[in-house]
């Protein structure tokens, strides 16, 4: 198994091979992948994954950059290709290619507050940011985590919410749109813990993850509260198909979400999101 090569055929994937398989949700899994000579990546970047004779999908990539000797892939059954991927067993092979994509710029961050807002699966993309902020916390000044489910059963990662609230050195609160009455938690959009939130607007940088009506809400919400549109960023993942801007599937507007970004300043992308239909 060997790492993806730029020199040869950027559509070649290389193999890979699934060496731990975690069952998060119902229709979530969590795989641990390896391939020799791994380069690494950063955190929002994505690879292209392939099960042979089925098809190809582009997913983020949801483990710690700081750990190259492994591959961390977060996969939600909603298709053929992701339903195929997520009844892959440890040892089985699929094809890679990546990474691919604009990162989120976490370590421009440092020095000043930082809000990660997450909806649903999208708190699987923020993740590599989140260790990044665990493993480097005094270069950060206040760090918010905001996630929201649709109920307290598609909660993801639940203990690792458990253990970065513990910590005592950054505020989570987890909101759901819907839940029984043993829930004691908050009910409600996750936009609406924008405002009990503590930051200092002027100095903080956001990234945002998850359905993009959401991302439209959280965006609008941290800029009323005084963050700068270019310092919120959003990772825009739809109709990606080849990773490499040669298919143009993904283009919105002049850029290719693939190459351009996924990951894209607030700024930037309110105009195009302001589009009906485009």
């Amino acid at each position: 198994m060997h790492a993806p090569d730029p020199h040869t055929d950027p559509m070649l994937p290389v193999i890979a091979r699934i060496t731990r398989r975690t069952r998060e949700l119902s229709d979530v899994v969590t795989f641990e992948m390896e391939v020799e000579g791994w380069p690494g990546f950063e955190p929002g970047q994505f690879n292209m994954l392939a099960v042979f004779g089925v098809g190809e999908i582009p997913i983020s990539i949801s483990g710690p950059v700081s750990d190259s000797s492994k591959i961390i892939h977060t996969i939600r059954d909603v298709g053929p290709v992701s339903r195929a991927l997520a009844a892959l067993e440890p040892g089985a092979v699929l094809g890679l290619r990546g990474p691919y994509g604009a990162p989120w710029p976490v370590k421009a961050a440092r020095g000043r507050d930082v809000v990660v807002v997450a909806g649903g699966l999208g708190l699987a993309p923020v993740r590599p940011i989140l260790y990044e902020l665990m493993e480097n916390r005094d270069a950060y000044g206040k760090i918010t985590l905001l996630y929201g489910a649709r109920s307290p059963s598609e909660i993801l990662f639940r203990e690792e919410l458990g253990a970065w609230r513990s910590r005592l050195d950054m505020g989570v609160e987890v909101t759901v749109d819907r839940a029984p009455e043993d829930w004691h938690g908050h009910v409600g959009v996750v936009t609406a813990l924008l405002r009990a939130a503590d930051f200092a607007p002027a100095n903080t940088t956001a990234f945002v993850c998850g359905p993009e009506i959401m991302i439209r809400f959280a965006a609008n919400g941290l800029t009323d509260l005084g963050v700068a549109a270019t310092d919120i960023h959003l990772s825009m993942e739809r109709n990606m198909q080849c990773g490499i801007g040669l298919c143009g599937h993904c283009q919105l507007g002049p850029y290719f979400l693939c190459k351009d970004g996924p990951v894209f300043d607030w700024a930037t992308m309110k105009p195009l999101m302001r589009i009906k239909e485009l």
